[in-house]
């Protein structure tokens, strides 16, 4: 009776949706609110993770620095250079999406310049700018720009699809959200609210604070937020050439089997692949057995025990072919007829060298698949690592293959079944990084003499490498890194013989070693947000001198020696040159005295020349400081092009703005407490002049004269009009006290206190 419901239910399917277009998703990086040296490593991070696509606008008010004054190279300011970030996008192997013109969200004027009231002619001229920038860098012109927004350009990019869907990755419903788009299958998807943003000094709308939080802080760090993209872009690393084919089938459901409130199902169907969306939006988790249509047989098909938490989601694979047109673009042993039926947990990668066919899932709970295969496989099969049983059922060739809960944030777990003993195999061996500008050894094996002496290997481009035969069926390779090749970067190696993969490695590229200063401070917006200085820069007793520790890790599978030699104007170093041999993969750190010449104070420019392992030449800076006083002093810290002026004794630090007098941050040294709020204090609008003495820095706008000193760890503001309101209140920190002393209209006295 039972199958007789199912049959009558899975006649009355609907036909295709005819409008199915495709989906792109995008995660939006607006470079000119973001510092110039973190865009590479942010950019690396979003393609590791699977994004394909970075959507940005290119603010006019931002480029054009003056009348018939464009800046695209950044020598007004860092994150001007719109033409590095483009050749970074290209080096990446990552698709932008361009929006070109205003309005812009969130940027001062909307993107538009301001004080002109006729933008007709500049406009014109704006657009010329852009024509000759973007053109060249087009797909069609093998560059990364993909699609462009409007048609004010000429440009030879298309629009990207509609409706574009907007996700905010900091939205608690943002999986749900972007799993309904890919449901659809039309349009695109483009997540928001990513990466944490910074504004230009004085360029922020009114209103809006200047540090605004995202699923990832301003130091790379991944707060939880961060899962639904890593999923979706998981999941869309190999599913995302299929969305445009796959075809929506609704199946009616009589009463007996309504699912419970908050539940949608939708079948997508294609030929090579298809699958089962289940969006859970209900407040309790979803366990049951869902009723579909097999896209071979066209007949009813149960998938058991599917499992769905509350407000989640699955993507269930259904009738994915594991011949070359499937999810596996290597899987050439396969017949057409041979496919994994269905799995309860979602299927992220197919792979088979070797003669093992492994694949990895995102899998909350347990679960299992099915395998259709034309013989019965050798085994055995490994889940998680560990071996488990194989159920194979003679009579219909297939394969009951258990999936266990993966572990992590991603659930995410790998299996792997042999499927037959290959006649010919390559190897890898331990091929697990690669070390940027200097030359590589990998070593790999072959199931016979005459393999290796067929075989090749395949590297992207602009690395080379040299063969050396170690024995009959061993190859090393020596593969030379580009040296501006991104770190952290993955490169894919592949061994072939008559044009076959017989093996791969994914690759990780780092740089020889990574430096950082131990010391070095911090710009601080609020309580949490944290940006490292840029070169490093540490305070310096200008007297008695301080310690500086270098913390060098070696990035190489080799122990490797490092010669050090440190250098600068007014600066004295003990030792001046030193020694260090570092374990592979290891950190040690060195430790250099500094002292300033006699009389010296205020920031000073030094050279870390490291040589051996790797051949650098890194800026730092130091401040000295004297003893029992005060020294201004002048960088940008932000790297938004404009310097910020800094007081600051042996205890606490004071950050103002050179754009807007904002005062940015208050801080404690000691345990680099910041008692100011994100929004700062004080903020001016229109020009202001800066000068500075010892121990004061003196703000000039229209009208007014701003006089701010520090003395030890007490702050005192002046000025020649009455102040406007700081917002400002007393508060705690552990055992330090931020107190304010309201003399008069136009002073006001700051402190931090320790109990």
């Amino acid at each position: 009776m039972r199958s007789a419901l199912l049959l009558l239910m899975l006649a009355a399917a609907a036909s295709a949706d005819a409008t199915r277009t495709g989906c792109v998703q995008a995660v939006e990086f607006p470079y000119y609110q973001y510092p110039r040296q973190l865009w590479e490593r942010e950019l690396v991070w979003l393609k590791t993770i699977g994004v394909d696509t970075v959507e940005f606008s290119i603010p006019w008010n931002w480029h054009q620095v003056e009348p018939d004054n464009y800046d695209f190279s950044g020598r007004t300011s860092p994150r001007r250079d719109l033409t590095g970030f483009i050749k970074t996008l290209r080096k990446l192997g990552l698709r932008g999406w361009v929006r070109p013109m205003p309005p812009i969200a969130a940027w001062l004027n909307s993107g538009w310049l301001g004080g002109i009231a006729d933008t007709r002619g500049t406009e014109k001229a704006w657009l010329k700018q852009l024509n000759d920038l973007l053109a060249p860098q087009t797909e069609k012109h093998g560059g990364p720009i993909a699609f462009i927004e409007g048609r004010e350009l000429t440009v030879e990019a298309p629009a990207a699809p509609s409706p574009v869907t907007t996700v905010s990755a900091t939205d608690p419903s943002a999986l749900l959200r972007s799993r309904a788009v890919l449901a659809s299958g039309r349009g695109a998807l483009l997540w928001v609210n990513v990466e944490s943003t910074l504004y230009p000094e004085a360029w922020e709308p009114a209103g809006t604070p200047i540090f605004r939080p995202g699923a990832v802080d301003l130091n790379g760090q991944e707060r939880t937020s961060t899962q639904p993209l890593r999923r979706e872009a998981a999941l869309l690393r190999n599913w995302s050439r299929f969305l445009e084919t796959l075809q929506p089938v609704s199946v009616p459901r009589l009463p007996a089997h309504k699912l419970p409130d908050g539940m949608r199902v939708t079948e997508l169907v294609s030929a090579p692949v298809s699958a089962v969306s289940v969006l859970n939006r209900g407040k309790t988790p979803f366990h049951a057995d869902l009723l579909v249509r097999d896209p071979v047989s066209r007949r009813a098909l149960v998938i058991p025990g599917v499992t769905v938490p509350a407000a989640d989601t699955l993507w269930l694979p259904l009738n994915v072919s594991l011949a070359t047109d499937g999810l596996c673009r290597e899987c050439s042993n396969f017949s057409n007829t041979e496919r994994i039926v269905y799995a309860t947990a979602e299927l992220l990668s197919v792979e088979f060298e070797n003669g093992i066919l492994a694949m990895e899932f995102a899998a909350p709970e347990s679960g299992e698949m099915i395998l259709q295969l034309a013989h019965e496989p050798v085994g055995p099969y490994l889940a998680g690592g560990k071996p488990t049983k194989l159920d194979w059922d003679e009579k219909t060739f297939r394969a009951r293959l258990a999936i266990p809960a993966g572990k992590g944030a991603g659930n995410r777990v790998r299996v792997g079944l042999a499927i037959e003993e290959p006649e010919t195999s390559a190897f890898f061996n331990d091929a697990k990084r690669l070390t940027i500008g200097q030359k590589n050894v990998v070593s790999t094996e072959y199931s016979s003499a005459d393999v290796a002496a067929r075989s090749r290997l395949r590297v992207p481009e602009g690395f080379n490498f040299v063969a050396a035969n170690k024995s009959p069926n061993e190859i090393d390779y020596t593969i030379d890194v580009p040296a501006d090749a991104p770190h952290g970067d993955f490169a894919p190696l592949t061994l072939e013989a008559d044009g076959v993969p017989l093996g791969r490695a994914r690759v990780q590229l780092f740089r020889p070693a990574s430096i950082r200063l131990t010391q070095a401070l911090s710009q601080h917006w609020g309580v949490d947000a944290r940006l490292a200085a840029d070169p490093p820069t540490a305070p310096v007793d200008s007297r008695g001198g301080t310690n500086l520790e270098i913390v060098i890790r070696n990035n190489s599978p080799q122990i490797q020696t490092y010669q050090l030699q440190a250098a600068g104007e007014d600066l004295e170093f003990l030792p001046a040159k030193t020694e260090i041999s570092i374990g592979a993969m290891a950190e040690r750190p060195v430790s250099l005295r500094v002292f300033g010449a006699a009389g010296v104070t205020g920031l000073r420019d030094w050279r870390l020349h490291v040589t051996g392992g790797m051949d650098a030449d890194l800026p730092m800076r130091v401040v000295l400081l004297p003893r029992a006083g005060t020294v201004a002093w002048m960088a940008d810290l932000d790297g938004d092009g404009s310097p910020d002026w800094i007081l600051e004794s042996p205890k606490v630090r004071a950050v103002f703005s050179s754009r807007d007098a904002r005062w940015m941050e208050f801080t404690w040294k000691d345990t680099d407490a910041n008692f100011l709020p994100v929004e700062g204090a004080f903020t001016e609008t229109g020009p202001v002049e800066v000068h500075a003495h010892d121990d004061t820095v003196e703000f000039v706008g229209s009208g007014w004269t701003r006089t701010v000193r520090l003395n030890d760890r007490t702050l005192t503001v002046q000025q020649t009009s009455p102040l406007p309101p700081d917002g400002l209140t007393r508060k705690a920190d552990g055992n330090l006290s931020f107190t304010i002393e309201r003399s008069s209209p136009n002073q006001v006295v700051y402190a931090i206190q320790q109990k």
